[in-house]
């Protein structure tokens, strides 16, 4: 068998080792140029590749086709595949062919990296063989090679979706669904909904659908009545049976067989959508038969992704916070909606069109301070000036957070939740969070 593979990433390179490994044919198209770390993977296994090009004759001369999420249905290459009736699949798609082990999926608009790392953490935690892959950055085929977990917890994005057909989950997680991606999706919200209920497809009676019951969008888009599975609904809007549910500090599983009372007062995770993020964890958790005590043992040592409301530091009982993935209004509104302390805020950045009017009530309530980092910030001033006591300006990092320090009072939180994107003054969202760090531990932390 013939398989081409287009894209030379981590879900393609991937896919190319897990179908060398399998004995079939493969040859790897990549229109940019590839990494060198994954030249030598595909060198060390033998395997042809080519970059800055599609050969046309030779992909198109493939059984079936395994494409990487970021390749649109529109390219040609895949277009012309359609035309020749050769499936196009996803490297999900194909690694599940190869395992036996049983899948934890996880989908949604926002908090799906969240929910996965802590779902992986709390499996991991009390005792289970369960590897972590997907959009989280692990290629799920390479990993299938070694066939060493019994479980695997898969992030997947829409766009991974999309070419799975075959593959099932054995528990499905839907974080939320709100408009992204649109021009994938004919800016359609029903398509773009369509393809993140595909997380649930092909489930049987022995399986599990765990959704945000309070997403609107959701609601609207899932059949309960046509879905083979068991609907596991979780819920910040009061308790009942058959649902996953949240009161006081306590997270409560009232679901078959499945029944647990889990105590959140000790969790790292802050914020109103972070609540929903632990609810969708836990729910997976007792799913898997994990114990109250273990799941809430290990929401205490759960550490988040980088730059995700992170703590960076505490120095004279001030709290520093990167939020530097906060890149848009919404994020931002969890960040303040979730902090219980005053707080000085850093934001700023390139504006994305942003509408900042939703942030206002919450900044009047919370901020004393807001320190605007970025080339641009009349907009940020102009929304902020009659709410919020003291607004200062710089594109300095090192400066944002040495006042941050000279303002705060005890008690307080210093939040680096940006609102924009990063380009103006750093290379990436990461390396911005990576230079707030860097600054709280040389500026704050060492004095």
């Amino acid at each position: 068998m013939k398989v081409a593979i287009l894209g030379a990433g981590e879900s393609g390179v991937g896919a190319a080792l897990l179908a060398k490994a399998k004995g079939l044919e493969v040859f790897v198209s990549d229109m940019g140029q590839i990494k060198e770390s994954y030249k030598g993977k595909l060198a060390d296994a033998a395997i042809p590749f080519e970059e800055g090009t599609h050969s046309f004759d030779q992909i198109l001369n493939a059984d079936e086709i395994i494409k990487s999420p970021g390749i649109p249905d529109k390219a040609a290459i895949v277009q012309e595949a359609t035309k020749r009736e050769i499936p196009v699949i996803s490297e999900i798609e194909f690694a599940g062919r190869y395992t036996d082990a049983k899948f934890i999926c996880i989908t949604g608009t926002n908090g799906k990296t969240t929910t996965t790392l802590l779902t992986y953490h709390l499996l991991k935690n009390a005792g289970l063989n369960v590897g972590l892959a997907g959009n989280i950055g692990e290629s799920l085929a390479e990993k299938v090679i070694g066939n060493k977990y019994d479980y695997y917890v898969v992030e997947l994005s829409s766009f991974q979706l999309d070419n799975m057909y075959q593959f099932k989950a054995h528990i499905a997680v839907l974080t939320n669904i709100t408009p992204d991606h649109l021009d994938r999706y004919e800016y359609s919200m029903d398509k773009y909904a369509a393809s993140k209920l595909r997380v649930a497809q092909n489930m049987t009676g022995a399986d599990f659908f765990v959704y945000n019951a309070d997403d609107e969008n959701i609601a609207k888009a899932f059949r309960k009545e046509t879905f083979a599975g068991t609907a596991v609904p979780f819920t910040l809007k009061g308790a009942g049976s058959g649902k996953v549910f949240q009161e006081g500090e306590n997270i409560k599983v009232v679901v078959e067989f499945y029944k647990g009372e889990i105590d959140t007062s000790k969790s790292t995770l802050i914020g109103k959508h972070n609540q929903y993020n632990t609810m969708a964890a836990v729910a997976v958790a007792k799913l898997m038969q994990v114990s109250d005590e273990a799941i809430a043992q290990a929401l205490e040592t759960f550490q988040n992704a980088d730059h995700r409301l992170q703590p960076v530091g505490v120095a004279k009982e001030v709290t520093y916070i990167n939020d530097s993935k906060a890149t848009n209004v919404e994020a931002v509104w969890y960040a303040l909606e979730g902090i219980k302390q005053p707080i000085i805020w850093i934001a700023g950045g390139v504006d994305k069109g942003n509408d900042y009017s939703t942030l206002v009530e919450l900044a009047r309530e919370k901020v004393k301070v807001l320190v605007c980092l970025g080339k641009d910030n009349k907009k940020l001033q102009e929304t902020f000036k009659r709410v919020v006591p003291i607004i200062a300006e710089t594109t300095s990092i090192e400066y944002a957070v040495r006042l941050s320090r000279s303002l705060a009072t005890a008690g307080d939180v210093v939040l680096l939740s940006p609102a924009c994107a990063s380009f103006d003054l750093f290379k990436n969202y990461e390396h911005r969070g990576q230079r707030f760090k860097e600054a709280v531990e040389k500026i704050v932390l060492k004095k």
